[in-house]
């Protein structure tokens, strides 16, 4: 089962990842976004990090829900509110519980995933975070190391994408041949619940 812990476990190694791979992100962003979506989620995260140590909620919900409330107040962007809503919605969707079974986490994820979805309008194959989210939530059901695969399989896949969604679908043909950067960071955030639950 999973505590409390173990959510502020998967928050804190998100937020070491996307520490390290900050300048890749936007370095991803550059050619295709607004250069800044390292930047921007460092400064979240960190954030994120900041309030669970400050406020150390008790519940696997808590925490999510915590954590994307903090993203929607710092990030600036689509990404605050994206990742705001996966998190808030997956911490609601788990309730009060104070320990969940991975069964249950895959079906809050899910909800999550389906709150991103409605928010943003993206569908896989559009070249957005949705493109590593689904496949993620899809193989969880074989482990968080078969989540962490096909996320990371989802976020390369974008590669040969054409964008139908946010500011690279203005590039048209030209968004082509660029790995999406919110899809690459929302693999560091599955690969951060499998370094977790590893933990």
């Amino acid at each position: 089962m999973l505590d409390a812990d173990f959510f502020r476990r998967w928050m804190t190694a998100t937020a070491a990842s996307v520490d390290r791979e900050a300048e890749r992100l936007t370095a991803l962003d550059s050619p295709i976004g607004d250069a800044d979506h390292g930047t921007n989620l460092q400064r979240g995260f960190t954030a994120v990090r900041t309030a669970l140590e400050k406020e150390e909620p008790q519940t696997p919900g808590a925490v999510l829900t915590l954590a994307g409330h903090r993203l929607i107040s710092t990030v600036g962007g689509a990404a605050g509110p994206l990742y705001g809503t996966l998190l808030r919605r997956t911490g609601k969707a788990l309730g009060d519980a104070a320990e969940v079974g991975e069964e249950q986490l895959a079906e809050a994820l899910r909800a999550g995933v389906d709150g991103v979805m409605r928010l943003g309008g993206a569908a896989p194959g559009d070249k957005t975070m949705i493109d590593a989210l689904v496949p993620a939530v899809d193989a969880l059901g074989d482990g968080f190391a078969a989540a962490r695969a096909a996320a990371e399989e989802g976020a390369v896949g974008t590669i040969a994408l054409r964008a139908r969604k946010g500011r690279a679908s203005y590039l048209g043909e030209r968004s082509i041949g660029h790995q999406d950067p919110g899809a690459t960071s929302s693999a560091l955030l599955i690969a951060a619940l499998a370094e977790a639950a590893e933990g």
